[in-house]
């Protein structure tokens, strides 16, 4: 049986997508069957994996007007890749999911027959606390939340917390964090190393050992239409994130 996991921060530019993206890649390419969820009106997951945003996606599994089985597609060039697309029209579901009954359920009705299919389900969140982010979260079994290394890091940290902890209370008692990542780091910046040290002060065990250092090759693979291990194997970005999958697994190994 697959493990949801939403990655939520509502701060944008924290590396969501590119740790969405690349996490999912390096999971498929060590072995796991993956499928990544866009849940981000911006598709930015889709594209970036070289899928077209005009088509059936997500917010017509929403609508109940597709099943997601249906419109699930496999990454070009990595075979135990699945993506559920998104697209603009995703921006529309926030209107629409408090007209439907029990509409906070609605991800979770969509993603739950999906999870012995797979090891890992990930979800990549909006960069906002609206009805698809909970209903991302309602559907998740646990929550990464990257960080990164920058002025206002830990601002708006404690709404996410709060929200994560009113789901758990409300919807979903299961749901868990799975860990802070440390995104976009510099070791030169004296200021990066504060906010490492901050985050691994506060959070202790729940943030990962890998951190994810600031890569030119990070930044340039999505406009290629791929993860970074396919853009440039040797790439710090890419072998970040492949010790970054390679804890993921461990840890669940774990708690399994």
């Amino acid at each position: 049986m697959g493990k949801i996991v939403a990655l939520a921060n509502q701060k944008g530019g924290v590396g969501k997508t590119t740790t969405a993206i690349n996490l999912a890649a390096s999971l498929a390419v060590i072995g796991k069957k993956i499928l990544l969820v866009d849940a981000d009106p911006q598709a930015n997951a889709t594209s970036g994996l070289g899928l077209d945003i005009n088509q059936v996606n997500i917010y017509d599994c929403i609508t109940g007007n597709a099943s997601a089985a249906d419109i699930i597609q496999q990454c070009p060039e990595i075979k135990k890749l699945d993506v559920l697309p998104s697209s603009i029209n995703l921006v529309g579901a926030e209107t629409e999911l408090l007209e439907i009954e029990d509409g906070q359920k609605r991800m979770k009705a969509i993603l739950e027959p999906l999870k012995p299919s797979y090891d890992f389900i990930l979800i990549d969140c909006s960069p906002s606390l609206g009805l698809v982010t909970l209903n991302a979260l309602v559907a998740a079994d646990s929550v990464l939340i990257p960080v990164q290394c920058e002025y206002f890091a830990l601002e708006g940290l404690g709404k996410l917390l709060n929200t994560i902890k009113m789901t758990k209370s409300k919807l979903n008692p299961e749901l868990e964090i799975e860990g802070f990542l440390l995104t976009m780091y510099d070791s030169r910046l004296r200021l990066a190393n504060q906010v490492a040290t901050e985050v691994r002060e506060h959070f202790g065990a729940l943030a990962f050992d890998t951190i994810i250092q600031r890569n030119t090759r990070l930044s340039e693979a999505p406009s290629y239409g791929k993860p970074a291990l396919l853009y440039d194997a040797a790439s710090t970005g890419s072998v970040n994130y492949l010790n970054l999958a390679k804890e993921f697994i461990k840890k669940n190994k774990k708690t399994a």
